[in-house]
């Protein structure tokens, strides 16, 4: 059985997520330790009784999945279980970063510092309000590609996540985007919400972030991942440190290739894949995308403890 560890993205967040994982084993703890001094800031203390209003912000939300991520890693590790027992790793958007960690390209203390560059810059990118993101369900990917071109009308209008099948995630200005879910009724859409977002993630309005992300990444060490990174932009493998670091900043304004990753891990022989840290939300997208992958939630104590038989 060929396997792939993959990563969440930021929705996945909840206020006591990884706490199990860091009281039964200490090298999960270890890496809230280390997340909370490279920030020189108790994010864990956020992540187990703060506020979902403050981990929901774009620059807590991602060294905080990546935290909880990395933690259950550690803990299977701690289990006998291996990253290199996966042919591929892959992330959802910040996931990636957690994936790179998960595979020894990055350093757990610069990941957490490079998403807390990433969520401020993206946040700060567009002013609230000026942008807005909108789940488009049941059009495939190249009908919401024309129904974001037909809705941009001078404005910034992108297919940002292809996530799976039926669900396709545009972002840009809030008035194309509104525009989109209009056009994408019209089209046939089963459903076309606008989602709870903060920033329209994943299109040219984060060039500002990206230009970021740039001067953050080249400070940082990045060596190749000791498993292949399915990169979202690419929708294929790499393990060159300097494509990759250039993958991380276009992967600021690129669309999340997800539908195509899972394709292409399927086409490599892929056939269970397990889903690190909180939530289960890439399984189930996974699922619709690849039936004959199984997929797998680890998350808690009691999963590891499933694994183990």
């Amino acid at each position: 059985m060929t396997r792939a560890f993959v990563f969440p993205g930021q929705g996945a967040q909840t206020i006591g997520m990884g706490k199990a994982l860091a009281e039964a084993y200490p090298a999960a703890k270890a890496v809230f330790d280390e997340v909370d001094e490279a920030l020189g800031e108790s994010l864990s203390a956020l992540i187990w009784e703060g506020e979902a209003e403050a981990l929901t912000l774009t620059q807590n939300a991602q060294p905080a999945l990546m935290a909880t991520s990395l933690a259950a890693m550690r803990a299977l590790e701690a289990e006998g279980f291996a990253v290199t027992d996966a042919a591929f790793v892959a992330g959802h958007s910040l996931g990636e970063y957690s994936a790179l960690a998960a595979a020894g390209a990055l350093s757990i203390s610069d990941t957490a510092r490079l998403l807390r560059t990433r969520g401020e810059a993206m946040q700060k990118a567009v002013p609230v309000g000026v942008g807005a993101m909108a789940a488009l369900l049941g059009l495939d990917f190249a009908t919401v590609t024309e129904v974001a071109k037909e809705a941009a009308q001078g404005q910034v209008c992108q297919a940002a996540n292809d996530n799976d099948p039926g669900q396709v995630v545009v972002s840009g200005h809030k008035e194309a985007v509104e525009r989109a879910v209009e056009i994408a009724k019209a089209r046939g859409a089963k459903r076309a919400v606008i989602l709870p977002v903060s920033a329209p993630f994943h299109c040219a309005l984060m060039a500002p972030a990206a230009d970021v992300m740039a001067e953050a990444l080249d400070d940082v060490e990045i060596t190749s991942p000791v498993v292949p990174l399915v990169a979202n932009v690419r929708a294929s493998a790499v393990t060159d440190p300097a494509l990759i670091r250039s993958l991380l900043v276009e992967q600021v304004t690129g669309s999340v290739r997800w539908r195509e990753s899972v394709g292409f891990m399927a086409e490599q022989g892929v056939t269970e894949i397990w889903e690190i840290g909180a939530g289960k939300a890439l399984s189930g997208m996974v699922r619709r995308i690849e039936r004959s992958i199984t997929c797998t939630a680890i998350g808690t104590p009691d999963d590891i403890a499933k694994l183990k038989g």
